[in-house]
C-alpha cells in the first residue's frame, strides 16, 4: 500500500505544486476568500469530483467506499491568507498587494486537494467514508471551524475522528511531528480604555493622567502572570494608544492585547483577575477603566489514542527516525473547535531545507516552504486515510 501511494503521489506531484503555487499567487484574507473558494470547486469539478457549499466559502467533499457507514474520518485544510507583504523573490510571489500565505494554507489545501485527487485511483481500497473540510478564516476570531460545525460540517454522517495537517518550518522537509494531548493555547483578545482627564503637561493640578495608570495596569498584570510559572500563560500588551504629545496630556488611553493559557480553567480565573487588578487601578488614579475580554479559540487538545494510532502510522510509511515528538506551542487554532465534539489529531509537516535557505517562520515575509513536503503531506494524509 505505500509504494502504491508513493507512486501515485509522484504521478500527480506536479499538478498539486501547481495548485500550490497558483493559491499562492492569489492569497485571499480570512471572510474574504471567494475566489480561492471558487479555485477549489473548479479543481473538484474537474476531476469529476462532487461537493457541497458549506457557508459562504468553505466546501465539503464525501469520499465513499465500501461499507460507507463503517467509519467516518475527517480532514480538514484551511485557505485564508495574511494581511502581510511578501518580500520572496519567486516566480509565484502574491500578485494581491500587502497579502499573503505566510502561514502555508495554500500548502494545506493543495495537499488535501492531492489527497482526493489519489484517493479516486484507490476508491477500492477505501473503507467507510471520507469528510474532506475546506475552511475558511482560521487566522480570524471567531474563525471558520466554529461556523462550519454550527452548519453541521460533522454530521450526516458523523463524524468519528477528525485531522488537520499543518506546515512546521522548525521541521526539516521530510520529518513530521505530534504532540498528545494538550497541545496549543486558548487564545483571547484583550481591549482597554482609560480615561482620566487631559490637560497641559506643566500644570499637573489640571489633568488627571491616564498614561500612569496604563503603566501601572500593564505592569501589575504581567507581574501578576508570571508569578503562576506551574500555569503556562502569556498576557501581553501590544498596541497603545495615548495620543498626547511633548506637553499635552490625553484624555484617554487605548490598549489592546492578548491573553493565552494551556489551562480552561485557569482562562476563566484569569479573566475574573484581569478585571479585578483593573478595578483596583482604577480606584487608585480615581479614574475609568474599561476591560474588555474578547473571548477567542479554546486550548487544543489531541486525542491521546488517536495520536499515538497515528505516531505508529506515520513511522510504518516515513520511518521512526522522521516522526518527532513536540512540546506545547502558546500559538493557538481554531482546529480545537474539532476537537471539543470529536478526537481530533493536529499535527505538523516539516517544510524547513537549510540549504535551500528555506528556514524563514510562519507570520513572516519570507515564508516559504520546500515543495518536496507536499509529496510527505500528500502520501501520509492518504496513509490515514486508508488506514484509521
Amino acid at each position: 500500500m505505500i509504494d502504491r501511494i508513493q507512486k501515485l503521489v509522484e504521478k500527480n506531484f506536479d499538478e498539486i505544486v501547481k495548485i500550490r503555487r497558483h493559491l499562492h499567487m492569489y492569497p485571499e484574507l480570512s471572510f474574504k476568500e471567494y475566489n480561492t473558494s471558487k479555485f477549489i470547486k473548479s479543481t473538484l469539478k474537474k476531476w469529476g469530483v462532487k461537493f457541497e457549499n458549506i457557508g459562504e466559502t468553505g466546501v465539503l467533499v464525501l469520499v465513499e467506499g465500501y461499507n460507507p457507514s463503517t467509519k467516518i474520518t475527517a480532514f480538514r485544510a484551511d485557505f485564508d491568507a495574511l494581511p502581510i507583504l511578501e518580500k520572496n523573490e519567486i516566480d509565484y510571489c502574491s500578485k494581491n498587494q500587502g497579502v499573503m500565505h505566510a502561514c502555508g494554507h495554500d500548502a494545506h489545501t493543495a495537499s488535501l486537494l492531492g489527497v482526493i485527487k489519489i484517493l479516486i485511483s484507490l476508491k477500492k481500497d477505501i473503507e467507510g467514508t471520507i469528510k474532506f473540510i475546506f475552511q475558511p478564516a482560521e487566522e480570524v476570531f471567531p474563525g471558520g471551524a466554529k461556523a462550519m460545525i454550527d452548519k453541521g460540517v460533522l454530521e450526516n454522517p458523523k463524524v468519528e475522528k477528525v485531522f488537520a495537517q499543518h506546515v512546521y518550518p522548525d521541521l526539516e522537509v521530510g520529518k513530521v511531528g505530534f504532540a498528545s494531548g494538550t497541545y496549543m493555547a486558548s487564545a483571547d483578545e484583550l481591549y482597554i480604555d482609560i480615561t482620566g482627564k487631559g490637560g497641559h503637561a506643566a500644570i499637573p493640578e489640571t489633568y488627571n493622567n491616564p498614561i500612569l495608570a496604563a503603566a501601572d495596569l500593564i505592569s501589575t498584570l504581567e507581574n501578576y502572570f508570571f508569578t503562576y510559572r506551574n500555569k503556562p500563560s502569556v498576557l501581553a500588551i501590544g498596541f497603545i494608544n495615548a495620543d498626547g504629545y511633548t506637553n499635552v496630556i490625553p484624555e484617554k488611553v487605548s490598549m489592546k492585547g492578548t491573553f493565552r493559557t494551556l489551562d480552561e480553567d485557569f482562562r476563566n480565573f484569569a479573566h475574573d483577575k484581569m478585571k479585578e487588578i483593573s478595578e483596583k487601578i482604577s480606584k487608585k488614579f480615581s479614574l475609568e477603566i474599561d476591560f474588555i475580554v474578547k473571548v477567542g479559540y479554546p486550548v487544543l487538545h489531541n486525542d491521546n489514542d488517536l495520536t499515538l494510532s497515528s505516531i505508529k502510522l506515520a513511522k510504518e510509511f516515513l520511518g521512526e527516525k522522521n516522526v518527532v515528538d513536540l512540546s506545547y506551542r502558546m500559538t493557538a487554532e481554531d482546529f480545537a473547535y474539532f476537537g471539543q465534539i470529536v478526537p481530533s489529531c493536529f499535527y505538523r509537516l516539516g517544510v524547513a531545507n537549510q540549504k535551500l535557505g528555506i528556514t524563514h517562520g510562519l507570520h513572516t515575509s519570507k515564508f516559504n516552504i520546500d515543495e518536496e513536503a507536499l509529496k510527505i503531506g500528500v502520501g501520509l494524509m492518504t496513509y490515514f486515510a486508508l488506514k484509521h
